[in-house]
């Protein structure tokens, strides 16, 4: 596993109380405007944090790929689980699953109208093949929702030598023909971009 891959076994860290109450995921999915996508791809699904409820808030296909086959049984045990009629939204039946990397999707060109990246530009082997692959799987007119760890120290999150600022992640962006449409900061440790291409 490389360096800057998460790992499994730290898998409670991604999906607690704090970090629903800080990065509510429903809210911040409406920023992408889900609900319009018929292609909707989660890149480092992990446990299915904003994959279930990209899954909950659109009927078109929703992609969940990660490079561990593990997070994978996560996210579909959490997909039949959650689809209690106890829960709003009734069954979730709209979801695919993908073995890949983000260097590496396993996907067809333009085949994406929406796509999440939280939490995993940091993790590839360049931010430039994470991007490449990002706009490349997009269609014309298509948006990403990029959340990283902004560049500087907090008690949580990545090796500070691992992690891209806002502006990087910005520059970087426009370099592969994604267009910034907004930039927010949630937390202090936190930015979103919303980018176009």
């Amino acid at each position: 596993m490389s360096e800057r891959r998460f790992n499994p076994e730290h898998l409670h860290k991604l999906d607690n109380p704090e970090r629903r109450a800080a990065l509510p995921p429903e809210k911040l999915l409406a920023m992408l405007h889900i609900e319009q996508a018929k292609t909707v791809l989660d890149i480092g699904a992990g446990g299915g944090y904003f994959t279930i409820p990209a899954a909950r808030m659109t009927s078109g296909t929703v992609y969940a790929l990660d490079v561990e086959p593990k997070m994978l049984d996560v996210i579909r045990h959490k997909a039949k689980t959650e689809s209690g009629a106890e829960l709003e939204g009734g069954t979730i039946n709209n979801l695919s699953y993908l073995e890949g990397q983000v260097e590496k999707i396993p996907m067809d060109n333009a085949s994406v109208e929406r796509v999440i990246a939280s939490m995993v530009l940091h993790e590839a082997a360049t931010l430039d093949q994470g991007l490449s692959e990002v706009a490349r799987v997009m269609t014309p007119g298509a948006s990403c929702f990029i959340l990283e760890w902004e560049k500087k120290e907090s008690p949580q999150g990545p090796p500070l030598a691992h992690r891209i600022s806002s502006s990087e992640m910005k520059q970087a962006a426009e370099k592969h023909g994604l267009r910034v449409r907004d930039l927010s900061f949630p937390t202090d440790a936190h930015y979103i971009m919303i980018c176009e291409k």
